[in-house]
């Protein structure tokens, strides 16, 4: 992905097809942190692990419960894969969409009434910016399937990125 330059995806195109101006796509951008994220200097060249970390903790002081959402395949006792974490029903499906690292419940009041929006977070090494691999590209279509159902989905690389 060139700088300043969304990626081509279903919500981008849509947004193009629409006349939905360069400012609002790059607002965009950078709310999903497809444009990477300030990093705190004690954060630069640390692991994607330590990011879920403080990810995690930051998520649980603001009250949003995020749980590890790990994908995957393994074989039961008779030798036949069984396959876990969301959007993992086939090869196929999980090669064209990858569900984020974290997901959880942020709390919202609505109409005077608390309910609870899917959230949904990618997590990368601090410094991380969207390149647009066949990897980025599939998780991109994860935060666009959450975002067009209402729900809150965004790349993020430590703290200050919920």
């Amino acid at each position: 992905m060139r700088e300043g330059k969304p990626p081509v995806t279903t919500l981008f195109a849509w947004a193009l097809d629409w006349g939905v101006s360069s400012e609002a796509i790059s607002d965009l951008q950078r709310r999903m942190g497809l444009m990477g994220q300030p990093t705190a200097p004690e954060l630069v060249g640390g692991s994607e692990s330590a990011a879920q970390a403080l990810v995690r903790l930051e998520a649980a002081k603001q009250g949003w419960p995020m749980w590890r959402n790990n994908v995957g395949a393994l074989l039961d006792q008779r030798g036949r894969p069984v396959r876990y974490g969301l959007a993992n029903d086939s090869p196929a499906l999980n090669a064209r969409v990858k569900s984020a690292d974290l997901i959880g419940i942020r709390p919202m009041t609505v109409a005077g009434r608390t309910i609870g929006q899917f959230v949904s977070r990618e997590i990368k090494a601090p410094g991380w910016r969207y390149t647009g691999t066949p990897r980025e590209q599939s998780q991109l279509r994860w935060a666009e399937i959450i975002l067009a159902l209402g729900g809150d989905a965004a790349f993020a690389c430590g703290p200050g990125s919920l």
